[in-house]
């Protein structure tokens, strides 16, 4: 009886194990099917700022899954990654691989850190297949799956963060993250809808400061959605196509905005010096904010509504390419209807957010106004 005690406890353990890295199939963003061995302990994150959505899942650790990733946290978002290294020093051990859209990643070297699932932005699925990493990849066995918190972010963010749910085994973790998200985004929409106010024509420009071209901005998704839903009007949205685009000084000048906001983060590894805002955890705010009253010295800021009337306003970046994009349609709304929002904290729900799904201590620099006393 021992003995068939035994038996039929590693019997047992054996059909949980296999139980534990079962098949499923998992449809990604992009519609495709991919049989994946679940929960995932070993994945390449073909962005490294995919981190911002599984952080709010394994927040314990971050990294524990993590046998890969590109480098351009450390680049676009120093920062963020500062901190991150100082609580988990690990991750400057964690290999880098090179991109899908320049073709450099290596197929060899993704094998050799045995991953259970490469996961990459929808962004990169043309140049990926262009390159023939996808059918690489299925050749030998490394599932490929997309997610989306940039393409179309207000379409795809609550199902993306699904997908890593399942992929992680963090689905209810995962739900209630969106739920938090979701509700917060609703609290700001049906007040708009309800109380029907005049909407403000809002430019907003990507990456301002960046180089010296002007202006990019964005059409109708990412931030030019979070625009609308924030009670703005994006003069952009006509004019763009697509997710990302450009318009003239001139567009921008006869558009006469009554508000300006402009993205921002520290990218002194891309443009040395240059004149973005460099926003971000504990960003130094009196350099922002001078950076920014210089943005509106440029021809095509100079008489604009938004100028005259001092809503000029710069927000962090990297909010376009992660699922903390409710944070900053707060934000924005309360730039746009104060009285209608007195009662919102956009910083109130970042720091809720560190505290009930991220490792790290919230540190504020996301947002600056031209009008705000700041210090450091």
């Amino acid at each position: 009886m021992k003995i068939f005690g035994a038996f039929a406890a590693l019997t047992m353990l054996v059909a949980g194990a296999a139980q534990a890295a079962e098949s499923v199939t998992v449809t990604d963003v992009a519609g495709r099917e991919v049989s994946v061995n679940l929960p995932v302990e070993r994945v390449i994150l073909g962005e490294g700022r995919l981190l911002y959505g599984l952080a709010t899942l394994d927040s314990e650790d971050p990294f524990q899954r993590v046998v890969g990733w590109r480098d351009d946290l450390k680049k676009a978002d120093p920062q963020t990654y500062n901190i991150y290294a100082a609580k988990y020093p690990h991750i400057d051990d964690i290999p880098t691989f090179g991109g899908m859209k320049d073709g450099t990643f290596d197929i060899e070297q993704a094998i050799s850190v045995n991953p259970d699932v490469v996961i990459m932005n929808l962004e990169a699925k043309a140049a990926t297949e262009d390159g023939g990493f996808d059918e690489k990849l299925a050749a030998v066995g490394i599932p490929l799956v997309y997610i989306d918190f940039r393409e179309a972010p207000m379409k795809n963010t609550d199902t993306s963060m699904k997908i890593l749910g399942q992929l992680t085994g963090k689905e209810d973790r995962a739900a209630e993250f969106i739920k938090f998200r979701s509700d917060s985004i609703k609290n700001v929409t049906d007040r708009i809808a309800k109380a029907n106010p005049e909407k403000p024509q809002v430019f907003i420009e990507r990456a301002a400061g960046y180089s010296d071209e002007c202006c990019m901005s964005f059409g109708n998704e990412n931030f030019g959605t979070m625009v609308e839903m924030a009670g703005g009007v994006n003069i952009a949205a006509s004019i763009i196509p697509g997710t990302f685009g450009t318009i003239n000084p001139e567009q921008v000048v006869a558009s006469n905005p009554d508000q300006f906001v402009g993205t921002g983060a520290s990218w002194e590894a891309y443009s040395p010096g240059g004149g973005w805002v460099g926003l971000g955890p504990d960003a130094d705010m009196v350099e922002a904010r001078r950076k920014l009253v210089a943005l509106m010295e440029r021809p095509a800021f100079t008489g604009i509504k938004a100028v005259e009337n001092r809503e000029i306003h710069a927000v962090w970046h990297q909010f376009y390419n992660s699922p903390y994009q409710f944070v900053v349609i707060e934000q924005m709304a309360k730039w746009f209807h104060p009285d209608l929002f007195a009662d919102i904290d956009a910083e109130a729900t970042f720091k809720e957010l560190h505290e009930r799904f991220l490792p790290l201590d919230y540190q504020p620099g996301y947002f600056i106004s031209i009008s705000d006393t700041v210090t450091n």
